[in-house]
């Protein structure tokens, strides 16, 4: 069997505040095979977010340490790309420049910066739009050009953070799909940070359950049905409930735990 592409080791993530350290992160132990959908799942709060960052590289882990293709992770890397909540595009730039913007600071030739953005754009369903600006999409069409600009550098790893939670109901459920056959056609690992139970189920291999803060691993649920998922279905729907049931007392812990800090 293939080692895992990532690999926590006891990680853990202090925040120093002016009375007392703030413990984000306790004791993650987690492997992320290749060509994985793993999707992290909790309470606000709990620290989900703030692993993804520290794979990516943004943080540094207080205890414990991340490999990510062997290598240890002490800073962000091409092998790894990150997509924000907000697309995060520059919007001085047109969407076609953004999206090989990465390319540029590696010193690749404009012709073929033109020829990676036309091929990526028609990849995410954006062949159109590579002169216009960010402002001029809608915010769907902006993530997955966000999409296409972490792509371009191959990453080996795609990490995201919430990247459906301002889009509506229906963008979000087209845009899920649309992350499967990205997914599928890069052949990177992804791993997705949500609060949403049912976008959960819809695009992991493996849901990763946290418990609220510190952050811990309270359970890894395997997602074992079938692509593309039918949220209609009994087994969906039974995903969806050992999910809640999971999540309900850490989500009562958090909420607690917030009004008591007020």
């Amino acid at each position: 069997m293939n080692p895992p592409l990532v690999i926590c080791s006891d990680v853990g993530k202090a925040w120093q505040t002016a009375d007392t350290p703030v413990v984000a992160l306790e004791g993650i132990n987690l492997g992320i095979a290749r060509r994985e959908f793993v999707v992290f799942l909790g309470p606000s709060g709990c620290g989900k977010s703030t692993l993804l960052y520290l794979i990516a590289g943004l943080e540094q882990a207080t205890s414990g340490t991340i490999e990510s293709g062997g290598a240890r992770v002490t800073g962000p890397g091409t092998d790894r790309g990150l997509i924000f909540q907000e697309s995060s595009l520059f919007p001085w730039m047109t969407v076609g420049e953004n999206v090989t913007f990465g390319l540029k600071l590696q010193g690749v030739a404009a012709l073929e910066r033109r020829q990676v953005a036309a091929g990526l754009l028609r990849k995410v369903g954006l062949g159109d739009v590579a002169h216009k600006r960010p402002d001029q999409l809608s915010g769907g069409m902006r993530q997955r050009a966000a999409m296409a600009r972490a792509l371009a550098l191959r990453p080996e790893v795609l990490l995201l953070d919430e990247p459906f939670a301002a889009l509506d109901v229906q963008t979000r459920s087209k845009m899920q799909q649309f992350l499967v056959e990205v997914w599928r056609d890069s052949g990177a690992s992804m791993l997705f940070v949500t609060h949403h139970i049912d976008e959960a189920v819809a695009l992991a291999d493996r849901v990763v359950v946290f418990t609220a803060r510190p952050g811990r691993i309270k359970s890894v649920v395997p997602i074992d049905l079938p692509r593309p998922r039918d949220p209609r279905s009994p087994a969906f729907h039974a995903l969806s409930d050992h999910l809640t049931d999971l999540l309900r007392d850490e989500v009562d812990r958090a909420f607690a735990e917030q009004e008591r800090v007020r």
